[in-house]
């Protein structure tokens, strides 16, 4: 069983969903997202989305793009991105949380899926979601990524109907991540009942879990989404949260870090407030 499989029971036997939190690799700068990195699980992240920084991030909204950008000056790569998951599992000892990598199918397709898949594995990743990567497509990957024993996770959004739905679940596992709106990352927010809706639809296609993301911004909006789904994703104002512990050169504050740890502590306490029967 996967790491992302035993967390979900794990959430399930005591009876809550959980909290599953972005950041960008490298942002502001390497050892900044490190220490964030690592001191995630204690501030109540369940499980670990790491992006990876792309140029061309099509699905990103304002904030996460320009996470990258930083993350990218900053010197950010996909080897750091994989050295710095290495260190995390080594100096914490770790090895429970799941940490999953977010972005865009390129920087698998140049390094090669195989070798990705490998390298991924080896450093303590657990799963990928790639925002461009169609079902369609997924065969390119999916081979490689169950050798490795790396979740692929796709996303459905509000207009994924039920007969478009199985083609996506055919290359799902982990989770299923539902984008509760249409449109970039950290725009808008869906409200509870067409989350309810569309939650309760796909879990008549599948028994995987379903995390719901895209527009979350508060604790009430992430106990909100708590109530119906298997975990609740939160990105851009996560992100938001680094930015705003910057100065006006770029330079960490001393109560960035401490800034977004009580942040993410508000956002966990909101969905573990939300108990299932």
């Amino acid at each position: 069983m996967s790491r992302i499989a035993k967390r979900f029971a794990r959430l399930k036997a005591d009876k809550r969903a959980g909290l599953v939190t972005y950041v960008t690799a490298g942002d502001p700068n390497l050892d900044v997202s490190y220490q964030i990195l690592k001191g995630l699980p204690a501030a109540g992240a369940d499980l670990i989305e790491l992006g990876m920084p792309f140029t061309d991030p099509m699905a990103d909204g304002p904030s996460i793009q320009l996470a990258g950008q930083r993350a990218l000056k900053a010197g950010i790569t996909v080897d750091a991105t994989f050295d710095m998951v290495r260190r995390f599992r080594k100096e914490t000892g770790d090895n429970d949380t799941p940490i999953l990598l977010m972005g865009y199918y390129n920087l698998v397709y140049q390094r090669g899926p195989e070798r990705f898949c490998k390298e991924a594995a080896a450093a303590g990743v657990d799963g990928f979601i790639l925002v461009d990567l169609p079902p369609e497509e997924a065969d390119e990957l999916k081979p490689y990524a169950v050798a490795a024993g790396i979740d692929t996770v796709l996303l459905t959004a509000p207009t994924t109907d039920d007969e478009r739905l199985p083609a996506v679940l055919k290359y799902s596992s982990g989770f299923v991540y539902f984008v509760s709106v249409l449109g970039i990352t950290g725009t808008s927010s869906a409200t509870e009942e067409a989350v309810r809706t569309h939650v309760e639809r796909i879990k008549r296609h599948t028994d995987l879990p379903i995390g719901v993301g895209f527009g979350i911004r508060t604790p009430d909006q992430a106990a909100a989404i708590a109530r119906h789904a298997d975990a609740a994703v939160v990105g851009s104002a996560i992100v938001e949260r680094v930015k705003a512990g910057l100065d006006e050169h770029g330079k960490a504050k001393a109560d960035l870090i401490p800034g977004v740890f009580a942040y993410i502590k508000a956002l966990a306490d909101g969905v573990r407030g939300v108990r299932k029967a």
